[in-house]
């Protein structure tokens, strides 16, 4: 526990922020294997030795960049489903969403399809990965646990369940956006929303 507080005070250090935003814009224009620690050292203004010091490895700073990026988006959507009073005003919520992140930069983008393909093959990113969406589906599997104590939704599972399936949703969404800008997406999401609708109890 000790070790992990002076972790957490560390990787919150300057520097340490420095660099993961160095990472994040480095991936989103050179890609992970473009990403070396000389490039994004110079780029950080810091010496290679302090990526080491922080992350240890290329694999570890890639997470906490996307965990960073993802605290950031949950930050987001929790403050907002929290104020949603209807099943609409939930859906509206996440479709906001998801069009803000799919007109994010590039690197939004970039980072987590990084991630997925360094899983593949690399045990530890892949733990790290599987307890960051964990961590994710378990924060907003709460808040329907809380809409439907309040009697706003009446889910047709459970709130996990349910979360896990509306992250699909939008995670399927956002890859053929991203692949494919020019596609005309508006009755594919028209049936998302009445999916989504469903799920909640509409």
């Amino acid at each position: 526990m000790e070790a992990t507080v002076r972790e957490e005070r560390r990787l919150d250090s300057e520097k340490a922020k420095r660099i993961v935003s160095a990472m994040r814009a480095s991936v989103g224009s050179r890609g992970a294997a473009g990403s070396t620690f000389d490039h994004v050292a110079q780029v950080a203004g810091v010496s290679r030795g302090l990526l080491h010091y922080y992350f240890g490895s290329k694999e570890r700073l890639l997470v906490e960049v996307v965990r960073h990026d993802t605290e950031i988006r949950m930050g987001v959507l929790e403050e907002h489903l929290a104020a949603a009073d209807s099943i609409d005003a939930i859906v509206e919520t996440l479709v906001v969403q998801l069009k803000a992140f799919v007109s994010e930069d590039p690197a939004s983008h970039a980072l987590i399809h990084e991630l997925f393909s360094v899983s593949r093959r690399n045990d530890d990113v892949r733990d790290e990965l599987a307890e960051l969406y964990r961590k994710v589906r378990g924060r907003v599997a709460d808040l329907l646990r809380d809409k439907e104590a309040d009697g706003v939704v009446k889910l047709r599972g459970e709130p996990e369940a349910v979360a896990s399936l509306l992250f699909a949703l939008g995670a399927g969404l956002e890859l053929q956006l991203v692949s494919d800008p020019e596609w005309d997406s508006s009755n594919t999401f028209a049936a998302g929303i009445q999916t989504a609708r469903f799920l909640l109890g509409a």
